[in-house]
């Protein structure tokens, strides 16, 4: 507001004008009430247009018959049957005249052969040779009656009508986050109490959104509930220690949501265990493992960035060295080799994900696969949008897109396969403690409606950045 005279921007004159944050322009007492009233109808105006629009979504919803492509796919089924019933009855008719002559050519022969018969009647010569004659032509005749052999039916390699398919396109969304991140964990410095955390690394959100946090330098497992202040200790707690109550530099945990399990990557104890009921078990031991991942058929993964692989296991059958699923080929930058594989993701047709830190660069391998592929980095460390620098979480959406949390650029970036660059996220404010900003981002997770988790390992905090619709 100015008190001050100054000109308006409707009517033209110097009065006493008030300035409107929206566009930034002066009007006066008056002029700026007709403005007013001019953004409120605008206002109504796309509130009518949503109301229309979510009415259509109901109908939509209601009514899925009625979509837009189902007029199509019926238009098909009528001309297709129209098209068959016609090329049936051009059939029927070839087929009548044919059963006709066919009929008149047997009518003939048998005519023939009742002549015949009369003859040897009235002539009463006749012996069992003529009988069996009469008797051939007569089954003759009957097998050409019941077959007619100038009529067949033979399968068309042409199809009669043109075929359509139903594809489903797997179109990206290119979903977008909010910049601004909501801190869900943590955020009160680096500590031991029950509202801090201390270095957080892999993290995991179940259906209801549960938060579980491998608590890297606290050497416990932290289970933060939706909208509450302080976390609860769900692993570890004890100090760190090699005892099944003690954790060592833990770097991931996943939840096994069929039995309700914790499993654990207990990295400074060389073992992954699980907490199920308050119980403990060594699953794996002798294996430096950082991340973990379980697939829809139970198979559990892990990394070990000392060997440079990813091994796999079956569900209760741990007690062996499980079968080699990514690298396996010692240290090095080849596609069958990986330098410090960390974190790992499996998808739906089980190829796992593995972020290869040290060779900046993300890999992927396919079931049963050789070699990996080059689906994120690769081109040496860096900032630019086709470099990564130190890559550590990594997860995949249904769409087949890539994110990675680019740890020492202090972002995350989404990356498509075979597009030769990616794009940020989230974090494009550079290194900071800001709700925009990130600093040496690890662990990432989903939760069902798509919002997106970030360990921020050296803000000592958990942040979520809200999808927007």
């Amino acid at each position: 507001m100015a008190n001050n005279k100054t000109l308006c921007f409707k009517c033209n004159k110097e009065k006493i004008t008030y300035s409107c944050e929206g566009c930034s322009k002066h009007f006066c007492l008056m002029d700026l009430t007709e403005h007013r009233q001019t953004l409120n109808n605008e206002l109504q105006l796309i509130t009518n247009e949503y109301n229309e629009f979510k009415q259509r979504i109901n109908e939509q919803r209601q009514n899925p018959h009625n979509h837009s492509l189902m007029n199509q796919i019926n238009q098909w089924e009528i001309k297709s049957i129209e098209k068959i019933q016609q090329k049936a009855q051009e059939y029927r008719e070839i087929l009548n005249k044919s059963s006709q002559t066919c009929t008149n050519d047997i009518e003939k022969k048998f005519n023939n052969l009742r002549e015949e018969i009369k003859q040897y009647q009235q002539e009463n010569e006749f012996n069992e040779i003529n009988l069996n004659y009469l008797r051939t032509q007569l089954i003759e005749i009957g097998k050409e009656l019941k077959n007619p052999s100038n009529v067949s039916i033979q399968p068309n390699p042409q199809p009669l009508i043109n075929d359509i398919s139903i594809i489903l396109s797997k179109t990206s969304k290119f979903n977008k986050w909010k910049q601004n991140a909501i801190t869900v964990a943590g955020g009160n410095g680096r500590g031991q109490e029950l509202n801090q955390l201390y270095g957080p690394r892999g993290i995991f959100v179940d259906k209801n959104k549960n938060l579980f946090i491998a608590d890297y330098w606290n050497h416990h497992i932290v289970e933060w509930k939706r909208n509450v202040k302080e976390g609860q200790i769900i692993a570890g707690g004890n100090g760190e220690g090699n005892r099944m109550d003690q954790l060592s530099y833990p770097t991931d945990v996943i939840v096994d949501q069929q039995n309700h399990s914790i499993i654990i990557a207990d990295c400074g104890n060389r073992r992954v265990i699980r907490y199920l009921n308050e119980n403990q078990q060594t699953l794996i031991d002798d294996i430096d493992c950082f991340g973990l991942a379980m697939d829809k058929h139970g198979f559990l993964y892990a990394s070990d960035y000392k060997k440079h692989e990813v091994r796999r296991w079956k569900m209760g059958e741990y007690n062996n060295e499980g079968i080699i699923v990514a690298g396996g080929n010692g240290k090095g930058n080849q596609l069958n080799q990986f330098d410090l594989p960390s974190f790992i993701f499996v998808d739906e047709d089980q190829s796992v994900y593995v972020t290869d830190r040290d060779n900046h660069r993300v890999m992927k391998w396919r079931k049963d696969a050789r070699e990996g592929k080059i689906v994120a980095g690769g081109n040496g460390k860096g900032w630019n949008l086709n470099q990564l620098s130190h890559p550590l979480g990594v997860i995949v959406d249904d769409l087949d897109q890539i994110y990675v949390a680019d740890c020492n650029n202090n972002r995350i970036m989404r990356w498509c396969e075979g597009k030769e660059e990616g794009e940020i996220v989230v974090g494009e404010k550079g290194e900071g403690n800001k709700p925009n900003q990130l600093n040496g981002p690890v662990g990432l997770s989903f939760d069902d409606e798509g919002n997106l988790y970030v360990a921020d390992y050296i803000n000592h905090r958990i942040q979520k950045f809200e999808i927007i619709l």
